[in-house]
């Protein structure tokens, strides 16, 4: 793919109100995330692209959970969609009330078609699940409250 096209689709990545785009071309595939990685695959090497910011105001940021949930937060390590369970129907990892220890898999993020599990960082009780199965998550944002 060429570079100018590239640049160009990063730079209306950024000036747009979209957050990510996908685009196929021949072998090559382009994928920009505002904020996080793109990859060009194919028959090259892959190459990174981050959309660059843009002087539009950005979205407002990852609300923090409500007031009245005190507990300790898990945060999404990383941007991709969030799931409860391993598979589409399947029990959730956790619910509210259930008991963790350190370690347990609470939930499952996919990011460019990879399940990363996210595991409780301390033992506790579920207190909160602050996203909805299948929702878009940012880095940082809060995804549970441990007590």
């Amino acid at each position: 793919m060429d570079l100018r096209k590239l640049k160009t689709l990063i730079d209306l990545v950024a000036e747009s109100a979209i957050s990510e785009l996908e685009i196929s071309e021949g072998d090559d595939r382009v994928r920009i995330v505002k904020g996080g990685p793109a990859v060009i695959a194919g028959p090259a090497p892959a190459v990174t692209a981050v959309a660059a910011p843009s002087s539009a105001p950005e979205p407002a940021a990852p609300s923090a959970p409500p007031a009245e949930e005190s507990g300790h937060i898990v945060s999404s390590p990383m941007v991709g969609t969030f799931y409860r369970a391993s598979q589409p129907g399947g029990e959730p990892f956790v619910t509210v009330g259930t008991t963790v220890s350190e370690g347990d898999t609470l939930c499952v993020i996919e990011a460019m078609k990879l399940l990363n599990e996210v595991e409780a960082d301390r033992a506790g009780t579920v207190k909160a699940v602050l996203v909805e199965n299948g929702q878009p998550v940012e880095f940082g944002q809060p995804l549970f409250v441990i007590e």
